[in-house]
């Protein structure tokens, strides 16, 4: 079962742990459905949940992803340790770094990170 909470002023998605995995851009059209859905502007999902092609840039499902939720301008986040990711690709730690400061999609480690990320 899906959360839906208001945080910070934006009405945020939270899929569990159990959830299928986001693995493809037809995934992320699947979120965004259910993101219109429920009226939020912010989808959380759980790193474990986030298939391995996702974090090897050169799948570029990253890339496709972020373009959906661009386009619909609807805040993705990646909740959860990716460190794992981070340490064994320069190019996916850059791209962490990077997308960080914008407003597209986040990865952060947990609640605590996500609610002070909104709330500035």
């Amino acid at each position: 079962m899906n959360a839906i909470a208001e945080l910070h002023g934006k009405r945020v998605l939270t899929y569990e742990q159990d959830q299928p995995t986001l693995a493809s851009e037809q995934d992320a059209v699947d979120l965004l459905g259910d993101a219109f859905g429920a009226e939020a502007s912010v989808v959380v999902v759980p790193a474990e949940r986030v298939a391995p092609d996702f974090y090897r840039l050169s799948t570029r499902v990253a890339g496709e992803v972020v373009r959906k939720f661009q386009m619909y301008q609807v805040l993705l986040v990646i909740l959860g340790d990716v460190s794992e990711h981070v340490e064994a690709s320069e190019n996916f730690r850059a791209f962490v770094d990077e997308i960080n400061r914008g407003k597209d999609i986040w990865f952060v480690a947990d609640a605590a990170q996500l609610s002070a990320k909104l709330s500035s």
